[in-house]
């Protein structure tokens, strides 16, 4: 099965991709030819550190080819507001406290913790999935079980 993203963020990692296949590979081919001009590639640090950037490059875009092949795209029309699942903007609340915190589902590929982006392979983001308005759920965390309740789920 594909990983599921918004249509945005597919689009955000179309955008990458191109980058890397039409300006990073010039960049790295370029900085490969003039390694080759220092002359005798035995002992040409240069020229061993670009072709490993090449690998590196290329291992990326087939990773990053293979996820945007395989997306399976959620259009904002789709995502629910009645249960959890990928897009889902949530608030919940600790149980026992009045501490309240929003959160994004994201894949993994874009998580922002700062700006409240959690995948949904993270803890919180596994446990809260398929969960509704009301119901609360709870996260193995290293203090011990964490108790949280869903306030809102918006999109």
């Amino acid at each position: 099965m594909g990983k599921q993203m918004s249509r945005s963020n597919y689009e955000k990692l179309v955008l990458e991709l191109d980058d890397l296949k039409i300006n990073k590979r010039k960049e790295v081919a370029e900085r490969l030819k003039v390694a080759r001009s220092y002359g005798d590639l035995s002992e040409n640090a240069e020229y061993d550190e670009a072709k490993n950037e090449q690998a590196i490059l290329e291992a990326q875009i087939a990773e990053l080819q293979y996820t945007v092949d395989n997306a399976e795209i959620i259009e904002d029309s789709n995502i629910s507001v009645d249960e959890i699942g990928m897009g889902s903007i949530i608030k919940i609340k600790r149980v026992g406290t009045d501490k309240t915190e929003t959160f994004e589902i994201v894949g993994t590929n874009h998580v922002d913790i700062k700006n409240g982006k959690i995948s949904d392979e993270s803890p919180i983001g596994k446990a809260a999935m398929k969960k509704k308005v009301g119901d609360t759920f709870v996260v193995e965390a290293p203090v011990g079980e964490l108790r949280f309740e869903v306030i809102d789920i918006t999109k």
